[in-house]
C-alpha cells in the first residue's frame, strides 16, 4: 500500500470548490457580483482528480435508464422558450447550435443542456501547472483525423471558427521523438510477467499512430523474443508468432482472404502456432488497443493483421497526404472551444483557434440571459416531449435536472445530441420501432489518463517515446504528441515539465466473450474505482518502468487526472438499426457521432448539419 499522497488531497480541495461553486449558481438569475466572486473558482480545465464523465454526471441518466425514475419532484417551469433547445454540449451538440444560427440567424436563441461540469463532452481540455508552468492535455478526443478527407460541410465549420489545417505542417514537432531517440518499447510488469522490465521492442504496430515515433529496430525478432520474460517455452511460441503471418496458414491462395475474415485471430495463435503461453495471449489480447474497439481476442485474422497485432509487420497507420499531426496541444477540446467563442463571443480573448490555445474561458459568460446561444452545464436531460401529437406540434418541452431539481423549458425545434442510447428513455412517444433501434446502438469504455510530470528526464534515459503496457491497466504510456502553437510551447529538455499519456481500453477478463458483455463489465469495473486506485495502479505503473535512481514518483508526479469513458468510442448497431435510430420525430432530430456511426469530430459535424437541415425537412 502506497503512502499517502499529496495528489489526492489536492484534487479534492479542487473538485470540492468546483462543485461549490457550481451549486450557487442557478444559471443566469444570480446577481453580476456573486457571479464575478465565484466564477473564477469555477474552471474545470484545471481540475485534476477523476474527470471525463466525472462522478456525478450520469448519476440522474443512470436512475431514468435503469430505474425508470419519472418523479423528480416539483418541476420550476422557467419562463423560456428558444428557437432551439440541444440536448448535449459535445462537438456535435455545438455544432449543431452554430449550424441553427447559419441557417436562421444569429439573433435565433438557442439553449445548450449538458450533464457534465464543462462543455465538449468527449473534446475535454486538461490543464496541469507544474511547477508553474501550464502543461495542455487532451482528456478525450485527440485529433482531427485525416481531415484532408473531410465533407466540404466540415471544411466550411474549420475554417468559420479560425482551424488552419496547414498550420500544423509546422506545429507538429516531427523530428521530436527521432531527436530525443524516443522509441517505442515494452514494459513488462512484475505482477503478470514476474519481473519489470523494458524491452526496446513494441512487439505490434499500435505506436505507429504516433507520427514521429522510432519503432524498434534495434532488435531482431530472436532477440526480442529472448528478452522477453517469458519461460524458455514461452520465448520459443513468442518468436513462432513474430515469424509468423499468413504465409504459414495452409490455405489455398485463391480462399485465403475469406478464411482470415472468418477465422479468429486468438484460434490462429493457439491452432496454427501452438500458443498457450497466457504471457503471450496477454500481449496479443492488447496489442490492437482501440483499432477494432475490441480485445484481438474478438478479431478475425484479418482484422489483426489490419490493425497490426502481435505477430504482423508493422506499417505505417496513415498515407503521407493524411499524417496524425493534426493536433491541438489540448486536442479537439480547441474545436469546441472555438466553436463556442464563436457563438459566445465575450467568453474568451482570440479571433481563431490557435489563438484561444492559452486563453481562459469566462464561464460566467456561458449562460447570461443576454446571449443568443446560452450553455446551462451540470443540467441532466429526464424528459423530452411534445406540446401535442409530434407531426403538427409548434413546441417541445424539455425537463432537466440541475442542482437536484427539475426545471423545465420550452423550444421550438430540438436537437438531441447525447448518447443513442439514453435518447429512448428520455424522448417520450417516440416510436417503438425507433427507440429499440436506438437501444442496439453501443459505446465501448475508454480511458485517458494525464500525468503531470516535473521532467523527463528518466523517459529520455530509458529511451521511451510510447511503452506498450500489457500487463498494465493502461495499455500504452506515451510522452503526449509534440505540438507548439498559439504561444504554448511543448516540453523542450528532458529537465522540463511535461504530460505523459496514458491509455487504457479496458476489456472483460472473459476472453472471448462477446463484445457487449465485455463493455458491461468493463464499464462496472471502470465506474467501481476510486481516485486511489487509480494512483496507486499509476504509482505501481512508473515505478517499476522508470528507474529507481532516475524517478521518484512522490517527487516527480505533480499531478493526475484520470478521463472515465464510461460510453466511449461509438460501435454501431446492426444492419439498418443506426438509420432507423436517428429518424426526425416531429421537431425533434438527432445528432450526435452514433448516428453516423462514427468516432471521430468530422462525423459529429456532419451529424449535427444532417440534423439541423432535417428539422427544416432538408437533406445535406
Amino acid at each position: 500500500m502506497s503512502k499517502k499522497s499529496k495528489i489526492t488531497r489536492r484534487d479534492f480541495i479542487n473538485g470540492t470548490l468546483m462543485v461549490a461553486g457550481a451549486s450557487m449558481l442557478p444559471f443566469g438569475r444570480t446577481s453580476g457580483a456573486i457571479l464575478d466572486k465565484l466564477y473564477p473558482l469555477y474552471y474545470p480545465p484545471s481540475l485534476t482528480g477523476l474527470r471525463g464523465s466525472h462522478p456525478g454526471s450520469h448519476t440522474h441518466s443512470h436512475a431514468r435508464a435503469w430505474n425508470k425514475k419519472s418523479d423528480w419532484g416539483p418541476t420550476t417551469e422557467l419562463k423560456e422558450t428558444y428557437d432551439l433547445v440541444v440536448v448535449g454540449g459535445g462537438i456535435s451538440g455545438l455544432a449543431a447550435a452554430y449550424f441553427y444560427q447559419q441557417r436562421h440567424g444569429k439573433d435565433k436563441k438557442v439553449l445548450i443542456l449538458d450533464n457534465h461540469d464543462d462543455f465538449g463532452g468527449h473534446a475535454k481540455r486538461n490543464e496541469h501547472t507544474v511547477d508553474g508552468k501550464l502543461r495542455l492535455a487532451h482528456g478525450g478526443s485527440q485529433s482531427i483525423v485525416e481531415p484532408k478527407h473531410g465533407s466540404k460541410i466540415v471544411h466550411a465549420l474549420l475554417k468559420d471558427i479560425g482551424v488552419d489545417i496547414k498550420r500544423f505542417d509546422t506545429a507538429y514537432d516531427r523530428d521530436f521523438y527521432k531527436r530525443n531517440n524516443l522509441r517505442a518499447v515494452t514494459y513488462f510488469n512484475k505482477e503478470t510477467f514476474g519481473e519489470d522490465k523494458v524491452v526496446k521492442h513494441p512487439y505490434c504496430n499500435y505506436p505507429n499512430y504516433v507520427e514521429g515515433i522510432v519503432m524498434g529496430g534495434k532488435l531482431s525478432n530472436e532477440e526480442a523474443a529472448q528478452q522477453a520474460p517469458l519461460s524458455e517455452k514461452g520465448k520459443k511460441q513468442l518468436l513462432r508468432v513474430l515469424n509468423g503471418g499468413l504465409h504459414v496458414i495452409d490455405v489455398p491462395e485463391e480462399e485465403m482472404e475469406d478464411y482470415i475474415y472468418s477465422t479468429s485471430y486468438f484460434d490462429y495463435l493457439k491452432n496454427t502456432l501452438g500458443v498457450d503461453d497466457p504471457g503471450i495471449l496477454k500481449m496479443a489480447r492488447n496489442s490492437g488497443l482501440d483499432w477494432a474497439l475490441t480485445g484481438t481476442d474478438l478479431m478475425t485474422i484479418g482484422t489483426a493483421k489490419g490493425c497490426g497485432a502481435l505477430g504482423f509487420t508493422p506499417k505505417a497507420v496513415y498515407d503521407e497526404d493524411n499524417p496524425y499531426i493534426y493536433h491541438f496541444p489540448d486536442g479537439n477540446a480547441s474545436i469546441a472551444r472555438a466553436l463556442v467563442k464563436k457563438m459566445i463571443p465575450d467568453v474568451a480573448e482570440g479571433n481563431n483557434a490557435e489563438e484561444l490555445v492559452l486563453s481562459k474561458f469566462n464561464y460566467a459568460e456561458l449562460d447570461k440571459t443576454s446571449n443568443a446561444v446560452r450553455i446551462r452545464l451540470n443540467s441532466t436531460v429526464v424528459n423530452v416531449r411534445h406540446g401535442g401529437d409530434p407531426k403538427n406540434s409548434s413546441e417541445v418541452f424539455v425537463n432537466y435536472i440541475n442542482d437536484n431539481k427539475s426545471h423545465q423549458v420550452k423550444g421550438k425545434s430540438v436537437v438531441m445530441a447525447c448518447y443513442n442510447m439514453i435518447i429512448p428513455h428520455i424522448v417520450s412517444g417516440l416510436p417503438e420501432e425507433q427507440a429499440a433501434a436506438l437501444r442496439l446502438q453501443n459505446k465501448s469504455p475508454l480511458q485517458y489518463t494525464t500525468v503531470g510530470l516535473k521532467n523527463w528526464r528518466a523517459m529520455k534515459e530509458m529511451e521511451i517515446g510510447l511503452a506498450m503496457s500489457p500487463g498494465n491497466m493502461h495499455q500504452a504510456v506515451l510522452m503526449d504528441f509534440p505540438v507548439s502553437m498559439g504561444g504554448y510551447e511543448y516540453t523542450k529538455t528532458p529537465d522540463d515539465p511535461c504530460i505523459v499519456h496514458m491509455i487504457s481500453c479496458p476489456y472483460g477478463e472473459t476472453i472471448g466473450a462477446p463484445a457487449l458483455e465485455q463493455y458491461r463489465e468493463a464499464r462496472y469495473k471502470m465506474l467501481g474505482l476510486q481516485f486511489k486506485d487509480y494512483e496507486e495502479e499509476i504509482r505501481a505503473h512508473f515505478n517499476g518502468m522508470l528507474p529507481k535512481e532516475l524517478f521518484d514518483f512522490d517527487r516527480d508526479v505533480e499531478s493526475i487526472t484520470v478521463n472515465r469513458w464510461a460510453h466511449g468510442y461509438t460501435v454501431g448497431g446492426p444492419e439498418d438499426s443506426v438509420k432507423k435510430g436517428r429518424q426526425p420525430f416531429g421537431r425533434i432530430t438527432i445528432a450526435n457521432c452514433d448516428s453516423a456511426p462514427g468516432a471521430d469530430a468530422k462525423t459529429a459535424i456532419d451529424m449535427a448539419s444532417r440534423a439541423v437541415n432535417e428539422l427544416d425537412g432538408t437533406k445535406n
